[in-house]
Formats: C-alpha cells, sequence, structure tokens
C-alpha cells in the first residue's frame, strides 16, 4: 500500500526538515507485519513528495490472526496487504513519529507553520457510507476527494467494494496532517490489526488533542477508533460525544436531532408492521447498516431474515452491527446478500413480507419499473412496507431545499407517491393503504410518506 505526501511550499524541499528525512535517502524499517519504506519520487524546489510504501506480509499475517476473527479463509485471503487502514497508519507513525510531534531540529518555524499539503492514497479502505471521507476530513479543513473502486469496471451495477481512491490537500502544519491520518484511517476502515486495549484511548486523546473535541463527528471517531462500549466509555469524559444521526450518512434538511428522531421512529413502525402481518421470513431489501434487522432479531416470529444491499461495505458494517462472527447460532437465521433491486434474483422468492425503507428514492427513475417488475412481480412477498420522503414537506425546512440528500436521485410528492403505488400495486396484484411517519404539517403532509402492499 502507498501514500504520497506532497508540498508547493517554496522551497518545497523544505519538506525533508520537517519530516526529518532527506530527500537524497532511502530509509527502510522492519516492522512486525512487513517493511516501510520512505522515499522521494520528486524533490525540488517548487515541488517535493514523499512516499510511504509498505509491504505487509500476508504469511506473517495469517500465523498471527486469531480463529475467532473471521471465517476459514481470511486469515490467507483479505484486503489487509492491499488496502490502507490501520497497518499503514502504524507504519506513519514509526516512519515520521518526530514530525508527528510537531518538532523539528533545523527549521522548527517551518514546523509550527501552516504549508500547502496534498496526500494521495490510491487504495483506502473505507467501510461506511460514501460520505464518510468527506465527513471524517472536511471539517478539518480539507478537500476531499473520492473516487470509488468498483467491483468489476465493466458492470458497475453490481455494486463497490469498500475501497476509494483518496485524495486530501490544504493548508496545515505537517504534524497535524500526520495526526489526522494516524486517527482517521484506523476510523474508515473500522478495524484494527491488533488487540485492543485501555492504551487505545490514550492514544486516541493524545493525538486528537486540540481538533478532536470540535468535530462534529467526534462521538462516531471514538466509536470507530476504540470500537469497544467499554474502552469509549473511557474516552467520553473528555469530550462531549455526539452520536451518528442517521443510518448511512442520510439526513433530513432539518436539525439533527430531527433526522435522529424520524429515523428512529420510521425503523420502530416498521418493525412494528412486519410483526404485526405474521410474517415469518422477511426481506430487508436496501438493509444498510442492519438497523432494521437489528430490530426484528429479538422476536423468535422471524424464522429467516435476509439482508441485501448494493454496498459490499455497509454489509461488512451491517454484519459487525448484528454481531454474526461472535454468534454464529444466527447463520441459519441471518443472511446478508450483495445484490441489487434492478435484477430478478431467485435468493429473494419464498418471502413473507419485504421492506424498503428510504430506498427508491436512490434508484434512478427509469430503474423503477424493473424495481416494481423484480419486487411485485417476480419475488412477490406476501407483504411490502416501503417509505420515501415526501418532497412537499422540504418547504418546512429552515433551508428549504429540492432533495434532502446529495445521493437521492428524486422525491415524490404525496400525489406523485400514490400514483406510482397504485398503479404497481394494480398490475401486479396487491392492494395498496397508505400512512403518515413522522411529523405532519398541516399543509404539507406528513415528513415521511408510507405504502402497505398486501398480495
Amino acid at each position: 500500500m502507498l501514500l504520497t505526501l506532497s508540498t508547493t511550499h517554496q522551497p518545497a524541499t523544505d519538506l525533508g526538515f520537517v519530516l526529518m528525512k532527506h530527500p537524497e535517502r532511502v530509509l527502510e524499517r522492519e516492522l512486525p507485519f512487513g517493511k516501510a519504506t520512505v522515499f522521494y519520487p520528486e524533490a525540488s524546489a517548487r515541488r517535493c513528495t514523499v512516499a510511504l510504501l509498505l509491504e505487509v506480509d500476508p504469511v506473517a499475517l495469517s500465523r498471527t490472526t486469531r480463529a475467532a476473527e473471521g471465517k476459514p479463509l481470511e486469515p490467507y485471503v483479505n484486503d489487509r496487504p492491499y488496502a490502507a487502514g490501520s497497518f499503514l497508519a502504524v507504519a506513519l507513525r514509526d516512519a515520521f513519529g518526530t514530525a508527528m510531534t510537531g518538532t523539528s531540529r533545523e527549521r522548527p518555524e517551518l514546523a509550527d507553520t501552516p504549508l500547502a499539503l496534498s496526500v494521495e492514497v490510491p487504495c483506502i479502505a473505507a467501510r461506511g457510507p460514501a460520505d464518510l471521507p468527506g465527513r471524517l476530513f472536511g471539517p478539518l479543513g480539507y478537500a476531499v476527494q473520492t473516487e470509488a473502486i468498483p467491483l468489476d469496471p465493466l458492470y458497475p451495477e453490481w455494486g463497490e467494494r469498500p475501497y476509494l481512491k483518496l485524495r486530501l490537500s490544504g493548508t496545515v502544519k505537517v504534524a497535524h496532517l500526520l495526526k489526522h491520518l494516524y486517527v482517521l484511517l484506523p476510523v474508515l476502515d473500522g478495524r484494527k490489526h491488533y488487540y485492543l486495549n485501555d492504551t487505545e484511548v490514550d492514544k486516541l486523546l493524545r493525538h486528537g488533542e486540540g481538533w478532536l473535541d470540535t468535530h462534529p463527528e467526534r462521538g462516531l471517531i471514538a466509536a470507530r477508533y476504540l470500537r469497544f462500549r467499554e474502552l469509549v466509555r473511557q474516552a467520553t469524559p473528555h469530550f462531549t460525544v455526539q452520536e451518528e444521526t442517521v443510518q448511512d450518512g442520510e439526513q433530513a434538511a432539518g436539525p439533527p436531532e430531527t433526522g435522529l428522531r424520524l429515523h428512529e421512529e420510521r425503523l420502530d413502525a416498521v418493525a412494528q408492521l412486519l410483526r404485526d402481518s405474521g410474517a415469518r421470513r422477511v426481506l430487508d431489501l436496501g438493509c444498510g447498516e442492519g438497523k432494521l434487522l437489528r430490530r426484528l432479531l429479538p422476536a423468535p416470529q422471524f424464522r429467516e431474515l435476509v439482508g441485501l444491499d448494493i454496498s459490499a461495505r455497509t454489509l461488512e458494517i451491517a454484519a459487525e452491527n448484528l454481531k454474526l462472527q461472535e454468534r454464529p447460532e444466527l447463520s441459519e437465521r441471518v443472511k446478508l446478500l450483495h445484490g441489487s433491486l434492478a435484477y430478478p434474483d431467485s435468493r429473494l422468492k419464498g418471502f413473507d413480507a419485504a421492506a424498503l425503507v428510504e430506498v427508491i428514492e436512490h434508484l434512478e427513475p427509469h430503474r423503477l419499473d424493473a424495481l416494481s417488475a423484480n419486487l411485485f412481480g417476480f419475488a412477490r412477498p406476501a407483504t411490502v412496507v416501503l417509505t420515501t420522503p415526501n418532497a412537499e414537506y422540504n418547504e418546512t425546512f429552515e433551508n428549504p431545499r429540492d432533495l434532502r440528500h446529495h445521493d437521492h436521485r428524486f422525491e415524490w410528492t404525496r400525489a406523485e407517491f400514490q400514483a406510482w403505488a397504485t398503479a404497481a400495486a394494480g398490475k401486479y396484484g396487491y392492494g395498496v393503504r397508505f400512512g403518515p411517519l413522522g411529523d405532519v404539517h398541516p399543509e404539507y403532509g406528513p415528513i415521511t410518506q408510507m405504502a402497505v402492499f398486501t398480495r
């Protein structure tokens, strides 16, 4: 895996003084999991680039992986040697530890000066919402550019793996940049390759000093960096933890507390409808991080729960949230599938009920006919619960806008939604009824609208 750090500060080769690494030398360091090499592919007065190349030994990894950490093949076939995450963070600290403290023997004033810097990582593990890199690095003053790496460029409908090409640019102190990367690379990945204990809290507080306490995603950062509830509890007295407001990064244009309350209310209402339907086998289509499945799991009535999502990285988060690896007894009852609603899928046939919670607005409008055919005509669950934003309600927000989320392809008025749902129900032999979710405005209607289809 590779990370490059560049500057256009004049003279650019001063970067070597701040990093304490001479541009004309190659530094090699042996690490417990491989070898790190620091070199300068470019070093001129106008532009200077330092590269950190990390070669992870996959054989060594297979020998140190604990059996409970994954499936039988995972110690031997995994992304650890190739996708930037906690390995690269450790190598970064090892290679540039002095620079991370903000000191420089020969250029102390330069170490304390914000420089024009850019960072590129060709392949980074980003297990989470698509906008997670922007949510993590954007508030720190960086311009964030990402490029998704698809499963197969020839078949984009297959979705994406949890890997991105990441580029950050901004004017910042070198020490601050290194600390941001050291903390946030493992946060993006959502995993660490080493055992976590109390020292992780100290690391987070030490390297987060001066920026983490005011970061709008500090609660998310603490939860993903520390992973275990007890460690997060130890860290919380040191800064105000703010919970992640909504699933998969989607937030209504209203206040944050509205997004959290609405999201919870929406999931609770759909879960209750599924319980009331008497369904035993349930599909969660567009399951995201598995929050609806987690609500259904405690009810013994549900003998089979299947989540489907086009995002492989989100499914990995769902598996962690549902603790599927820690509870192997759930394997017969809970399954997560990678797939798309735009194509017929025989794995989805024969279910009693299906839920699509805030899903259809993420599809291109020309895909809706295919969704109707595959859902109502091919899979044909007995009950379908579907929710979507009410576009009319957007007028009540403090800053009204056409779409509540950047990934929405459309949002329907009540009349548009009811016309589509009624036509789909009539075509495929379903009845449909409509209901409100969340706050209801006397003129603009509910913030979320819902349709319940019954075959």
